[in-house]
């Protein structure tokens, strides 16, 4: 598989305070790929940093080309989209406009395929096509995650970024979530996944990095970094079989 994304040496700060120092990753093209990690390693900033909302020092190459000095809104047309920690959605809106919403660049564009998608994302969450009149402010935590996705997804995404989409949700609608994310691969969307449960997270994907204080402490095949020892006890909460070699 090509790379898709390569992060080189990326630095990080909020203002004289570095907060990601020398992170270096790389997501190839039809891979899940994941980065686990206590609270404040900086995962967030990572994702902040790659769609562009945080200045930067590295590489960021996407689809071949370096995306530094490019503007959020230019990232997004080129389908690099971002679904945040917190979702960000118009609670004062209703479902089907916060979809119609995510596909902004491509109204701009007069792109006629707008309904195919939305028929799509309805399709996957049939859920929100009962409740497209709905407030969105009104959704379950559930429902607002699955908005969330499926406004990223009005974007035709070649790769999406998600931060912490199990955040808050209760166990079961977790592991709908996270099936749900496992089907977006067979789509042709590459994820990024950044996620605190670490469990879930290996599972769904191919290859994982360890985020400790602002630096990738483990990388390696999902199915290696679950087995070393500290992750398993750290993460996973379990006994560990073996260490990855470093």
């Amino acid at each position: 598989m090509s790379a898709l994304l390569e992060i080189v040496d990326l630095h990080v700060a909020y203002g004289k305070v570095e907060a990601v120092h020398g992170v270096s990753l790389t997501v190839d093209e039809g891979s899940i790929v994941t980065v686990i990690g206590p609270n404040g390693a900086g995962k967030t900033t990572l994702l902040a940093a790659i769609i562009g909302l945080l200045p930067s020092r590295g590489d960021i190459v996407y689809a071949g080309a370096r995306v530094n000095r490019i503007s959020v809104e230019e990232r997004v047309a080129q389908r690099l989209c971002l679904v945040p920690e917190r979702r960000e959605l118009f609670a004062a809106m209703t479902v089907a406009d916060n979809l119609e919403l995510g596909a902004f660049h491509r109204h701009r564009a007069r792109d006629r395929t707008l309904g195919k998608t939305r028929d799509e994302v309805y399709q996957r969450f049939p859920r929100l096509a009962e409740r497209r009149a709905q407030l969105a402010g009104t959704l379950s935590g559930g429902e607002r995650q699955m908005l969330a996705l499926g406004r990223a997804l009005m974007a035709a995404p070649r790769l999406l970024l998600l931060d912490e989409p199990s955040l808050g949700l209760a166990p079961l609608i977790v592991k709908e979530i996270f099936s749900i994310i496992a089907t977006l691969r067979a789509t042709g969307v590459s994820i990024l996944l950044v996620e605190q449960n670490a469990r879930a997270a290996l599972q769904i994907a191919s290859h994982g990095y360890v985020l400790e204080t602002g630096t990738v402490a483990l990388a390696g095949p999902s199915e290696e970094i679950s087995r070393d020892v500290r992750v398993a006890a750290t993460y996973l909460g379990r006994a560990p079989e073996r260490s990855l070699p470093s």
